[in-house]
C-alpha cells in the first residue's frame, strides 16, 4: 500500500540541509583537499559529488520515506551534466554548467507563466499547502529571476575568478543566498494563504546547479 505524504516523517532542519547541501559540500571538501593537477581534481570532485547526490536520495528515502521532486531533478541534472563532465574531461564544462541549470530553470518557469501552466505549484504543492494561484505566481516570478540573476552571477565569477575561488563561491556564496533569497519570500507566501508549520524554508528548496 502507498503511504500517503501526511504520514511520511518530516524531515528536521539539519537534515534537510545534509540532503540538499551535503553533495556539494562533498564536492568543495575532495576538491580542496585532493592534490594533484586541477583537472584531475574536477573529475574526483565530480565523481564524488555524483555518488554522493544519490547517497542523499537514498537517506532521504530511508529517513522520510520520500523522495522530493527537486532531490529527483538535482540527481538527474548531477547524472546527467556530472557523466558529459566525466567524458569531456573538460574543466570549462563545469563552470558553465551552473549558468546551462540556472538558466534552464528561469526559462522552464517564464514558459509556465507565460502559457498559464503552474510548472513550480506542480513541483512544490505539497510544500506549500494553502498558497494561492496568485501567491504561486508571484513566487514564480521570484524565482526565474533569481534564477537568471544566478546564471549571470555564475558568469561573471567563473570568467573573472580562479578556478578555487568558483568552487568556494558555489558552497559559502551560492548557498547562503539561495537560503537568504528562500527566507526572504515567506512574508509573501503567509500574505498569500500559506499554512505553516513552521518549517517553510527547509521543506522546499531548489536544486542546486
Amino acid at each position: 500500500m502507498t503511504e500517503s505524504a501526511s504520514t511520511k516523517p518530516a524531515p528536521s532542519p539539519g537534515l534537510r540541509m545534509l540532503i540538499d547541501f551535503g553533495p556539494l559540500a562533498v564536492f568543495f571538501a575532495v576538491n580542496s583537499f585532493m592534490g594533484g593537477p586541477q583537472l584531475a581534481r574536477v573529475l574526483a570532485a565530480t565523481a564524488a559529488f555524483m555518488v554522493a547526490i544519490f547517497l542523499a536520495m537514498g537517506l532521504s528515502l530511508w529517513k522520510t520515506r520520500h523522495i522530493s521532486p527537486m532531490l529527483w531533478i538535482s540527481g538527474v541534472l548531477v547524472l546527467v551534466f556530472g557523466g558529459l563532465t566525466l567524458w569531456f574531461h573538460d574543466e570549462t564544462f563545469i563552470k558553465i554548467k551552473p549558468t546551462l541549470v540556472y538558466s534552464m530553470f528561469a526559462i522552464v518557469l517564464a514558459y509556465g507563466l507565460i502559457t498559464n501552466k503552474p510548472l513550480l505549484q506542480m513541483l512544490l504543492e505539497s510544500a506549500y499547502p494553502g498558497l494561492t494561484a496568485r501567491g504561486w505566481r508571484l513566487l514564480t516570478i521570484n524565482w526565474a529571476v533569481f534564477f537568471a540573476a544566478m546564471a549571470v552571477l555564475n558568469e561573471i565569477v567563473w570568467r573573472t575568478q580562479s578556478w578555487d575561488f568558483w568552487v568556494a563561491f558555489k558552497l559559502w556564496g551560492v548557498v547562503p543566498l539561495t537560503l537568504l533569497f528562500a527566507i526572504g519570500n515567506v512574508p509573501l507566501l503567509l500574505r498569500h494563504g500559506l499554512k505553516t508549520d513552521g518549517e517553510i524554508v527547509d521543506k522546499a528548496l531548489p536544486p542546486e546547479g
